[in-house]
């Protein structure tokens, strides 16, 4: 069969981008149906941070909070305009949707373009069909996907940025040719998605240091002037997103770090939690084994882990030495001379990224497998689904044509689907990520559905007092405006240590000033402020294994 050059629209790309659009709204609508797209208390937290912007008695960016980077809750924005779409959390579920879709073409076309440049032969196209199923079939990502999490989003502009910095060493030139004009505009697309991967994930932060020392060891190594200019701007844009948000935080937290080492970042937190050492803590070994482990139960159960990283570790070779080794007689024989296939590497960017976030940076995670045999952060394995799609297509289109048999390959993309069938169906019944979402919000999903229920018989007009923190799901659910609830959110962060002025703090001090009713979770600032006043309790809500809920009436005429 003849091969056809490269085309970045055509029917596989048109008929690929279909299938996976029907896949993510089919599983959303079952999710929805269901009652199981706001599980994750962080899929209900961004929904509300990004609602907050334009409802809320303070409205502004500045509600974006400090600790999560705001790109995924401006793109929800428009989305939740909608009050249904808002209650639902639909309006939180359309980017993440469109992101899967756009994830998996990123995959396809990434593999394409690796093994088959500058001509795609059918081996080629094969192998990015069967990386792009292996991506899109994934149960914990088609979960996930349906849901306000920031996982399919960041997948997607990190998938792309390596598409283009893989066009980008290509069209820079192998030998004497180079693309210079090509080779610029992908560099500079690449930086685009690094900017705004940068903008949804820290993990990005980590991804732009290395594609800048890669980009600018490209263009020394190969001497490619005419790709100084376009480097140059694509390190200085790459930085330009990082150091937005430390300005951001240094202006209005007075701390550059703050979403580092403020209150409500992931080291303070575990600081407050008692025994808050976890595995991995200051152990770089534990942490690999964690991290890996839960990409593993990511992708199957049992023994089939084994497999997908026996595949991925050859893929990973293999692009290693087709980049970087000395080229064998043999492989040249068999089409297989120097490749571009060493950008394919930075797929497994995530894996030094989170070892150490782990290690250092107050990162658990926990595991029904292995000690302390629960569910926390299980689904960050899921960073490392791309380089198991993309370098178990590699190992297989290796294998293919060293063989150099049409039945012999026809067999193994056989068994290489049925391999991943058998993986994917021995964790489709019980994906872990829907798991840990379950097992982690059957308390709060039950006490905030009775608040829910007392918040729906308030009056319309009345002005509430609540801490957001925690429990911001029952205003959701009850469809009560956010502008009408004095919360944290509602003072002014510069004012350090705190704004004595600021509606929150004189809120707390005299609740019957301001509010006409009182909602305190034990534990929480409004709680401790109430218990300096004399309220009389109108409600009190009790749930197993979450912090006693008392709704105060005061009486009062609020404004």
């Amino acid at each position: 069969m003849k091969a056809e050059p490269i085309r970045r629209w055509d029917r596989e790309t048109a008929l690929l981008a279909w299938v996976t659009a029907c896949v993510s709204i089919f599983s959303f609508l079952f999710y929805l149906r269901r009652g199981e797209v706001l599980l994750y208390g962080d899929a209900v937290a961004h929904i509300n941070i990004a609602r907050r912007v334009f409802d809320s008695r303070t409205p502004g960016l500045l509600q974006l909070g400090t600790v999560w980077l705001p790109l995924p809750h401006l793109l929800m924005i428009p989305f939740l305009l909608s009050k249904s779409l808002w209650q639902s959390g639909a309006g939180g579920s359309i980017p993440s949707m469109v992101a899967y879709v756009f994830g998996t073409l990123g995959i396809f076309r990434l593999v394409r373009g690796a093994l088959g440049f500058p001509l795609p032969d059918l081996t080629a196209r094969a192998a990015a069909w069967g990386a792009a199923i292996v991506y899109a079939a994934n149960p914990n990502l088609i979960y996930l996907q349906a849901t306000a999490m920031t996982e399919a989003l960041y997948l997607a502009f990190f998938v792309w940025a390596v598409v283009y910095f893989l066009e980008f060493v290509q069209e820079a030139g192998l030998g004497e040719t180079s693309d210079v004009q090509a080779a610029s505009s992908s560099i500079t697309r690449c930086g685009l998605c690094l900017a705004a991967a940068c903008l949804t994930r820290y993990d990005a932060w980590f991804l732009a240091a290395t594609m800048c020392a890669a980009a600018i060891f490209i263009v020394v190594k190969m001497k490619r002037r005419g790709l100084g200019s376009a480097v140059r701007n694509f390190v200085l844009f790459s930085a330009a997103a990082p150091v937005l948000w430390l300005g951001y935080n240094a202006i209005v937290y007075r701390n550059p770090l703050e979403f580092a080492n403020g209150p409500y970042s992931a080291r303070a937190i575990e600081q407050r939690t008692p025994g808050a050492s976890h595995p991995g803590s200051h152990d770089v070994g534990t942490a690999f084994s964690y991290f890996l482990k839960s990409a593993e139960i990511n992708l199957a159960a049992g023994n089939w882990q084994k497999l997908w990283i026996l595949l991925a570790l050859t893929g990973a070779l293999a692009s290693f030495i087709a980049g970087f080794g000395r080229q064998s007689n043999s492989l040249v024989s068999h089409g297989l001379g120097r490749r571009q296939w060493w950008p394919l590497l930075l797929l497994g960017v995530p894996l030094p990224f989170y070892v150490l976030s782990v290690a250092y940076g107050g990162v658990p995670i926990f595991m029904p497998v292995w000690w302390p045999f629960s569910y926390y952060n299980v689904r960050y394995g899921l960073e490392l689904l791309p380089s198991f799609a993309v370098f178990t297509a590699v190992a297989v289109y290796l294998i293919a044509r060293l063989a150099q048999s049409r039945g012999f390959t026809v067999a193994l993309a056989v068994a290489t689907l049925v391999f991943v069938a058998a993986s994917y169906s021995s964790i489709w019944r019980d994906p872990v990520c829907f798991r840990e979402a379950w097992i982690n919000s059957r308390s709060r999903v039950a006490l905030e559905h009775e608040l829910a229920e007392f918040l729906k018989a308030v009056p319309p007009d009345a002005n509430l007092l609540m801490y957001l923190g925690d429990h911001v799901g029952a205003l959701q659910q009850a469809r009560f405006p956010l502008r009408q609830v004095i919360n944290e959110g509602n003072h002014r962060t510069w004012k350090q240590p705190a704004d004595a002025d600021g509606l929150w703090e004189r809120t707390l001090a005299d609740p019957a000033k301001f509010a006409s009713f009182v909602v305190a979770f034990d534990g929480d600032p409004v709680a401790a402020a109430v218990q300096k006043q004399d309220l009389t309790p109108l409600a009190v809500i009790h749930v197993s294994g979450q912090p006693k809920a008392t709704i105060y009436q005061t009486h009062a005429r609020s404004r």
